[in-house]
């Protein structure tokens, strides 16, 4: 490029080399354009990368703190005599126990979960999470006491004789779950974005918002779930070697499953509902069950053990209706009449010949 000496400046055409040098320059300017933006941008990037893979280890780590399943917890409590209790007995999620007496069996929690009413007069805060980890209540309902309790949700439960509730202070996750030992009626409140789901051992109750019944004893051979209105799903679970529920049936109102434990057969019947709900109302209906069944259900009541020697009787059938407002004596001699049995009533326990 050339410049001539007048004020101004002219422009000329430029040569073959001075084309390929003012290239050549352009070029490099451009590289160390690109690789100065590379790098910021790399930079950019890396810090970006580093900042969201921090914000989801931290949410990760607040997100999966230790927690407790139900079962997990259920496998982690101790096992309960409930022969040896006197009263209801509350256990809250920092390990205090609160004794019921009789006419305060009714519990009631506030929607948060954090506020429990027992009775009329008795109010106690709590946590609904300790330790960053779901807060678990149990309530043990001895032999001879029966209880009612309103859950967080809203749901209703009458637990009879020689029974175990473990559930949420609060319900917060997608499935509302407590545990059963014993035997309880539920009239669980609808929400259909969170099942409600009772499990036992060897069984899953799920529901949306019915009313419903499950028996399950330890020492019984059965487990029974007895349906009112709307419908559920019960799953089986089979196979102890497993980790999920093998079989599963859906009954209608005024049905019986029964799910026999030795031989993992599942029977379903139409049944009288009342006869497996008159116990929230103290008292008996007995149709065509056998002695032996009818005498550890009254033994669970009256904090009793029945010894049957004669194995015959102890297979006879017997329909009736029972007060359990009665005392023992007049309770048994009602049976006996009908069996022309004779028994023994001890200081703990019922000796029938």
């Amino acid at each position: 490029m050339k410049i001539n000496k007048s004020n101004k400046v002219k422009i000329l055409p430029i040569t073959e080399l001075e084309k390929t040098a003012l290239k050549s320059k352009i070029l490099n300017s451009v590289d160390n354009l690109s690789y100065r933006r590379s790098k910021r941008n790399k930079g950019l990037a890396m810090s970006l990368a580093f900042s969201i893979v921090f914000l989801i280890g931290g949410f990760l780590y607040y997100q999966n703190q230790p927690t407790i399943s139900i079962t997990d917890f259920v496998n982690e409590s101790k096992p309960i005599d409930f022969s040896k209790e006197n009263e209801v007995v509350l256990v809250l999620g920092d390990g205090k126990n609160l004794k019921i007496d009789k006419k305060d069996s009714n519990i009631n929690y506030s929607k948060s979960g954090n506020k429990l009413t027992i009775g009329n007069d008795t109010e106690i805060e709590q946590e609904t999470t300790r330790d960053s980890k779901v807060a678990y209540n149990t309530l043990i309902i001895p032999y001879g006491k029966r209880s009612k309790i309103n859950l967080s949700d809203g749901t209703i439960v009458w637990l009879n004789s020689g029974s175990k509730l473990i559930y949420p202070v609060a319900f917060n996750g997608d499935r509302r779950e407590l545990y059963l030992e014993g035997e309880a009626i539920f009239d669980v409140a609808h929400d259909k974005n969170h099942p409600f789901i009772v499990i036992s051992k060897d069984q899953e109750v799920k529901v949306l918002g019915t009313v419903f019944g499950v028996t399950s004893y330890p020492e019984e051979g059965v487990i029974n779930t007895v349906l009112k209105s709307g419908s559920v799903q019960i799953n089986y679970h089979n196979d102890p070697e497993l980790h999920h529920y093998s079989d599963k049936i859906k009954i209608t109102p005024g049905t019986k499953a029964t799910y026999n434990k030795e031989s993992k057969s599942i029977i379903s019947e139409k049944v009288n509902v009342n006869n497996y709900f008159s116990w929230r109302d103290g008292f008996l209906i007995f149709k065509n069950n056998d002695l032996h069944y009818v005498m550890n259900r009254i033994a669970r009541y009256y904090n009793l053990k029945v010894n049957i020697k004669n194995e015959e009787l102890a297979k006879e059938k017997f329909s009736g209706y029972l007060d359990l407002n009665e005392n023992i004596d007049k309770v048994v001699k009602n049976i006996a009449a009908s069996t022309n049995m004779k028994y023994i009533i001890e200081e703990d326990k019922i000796i029938i010949n």
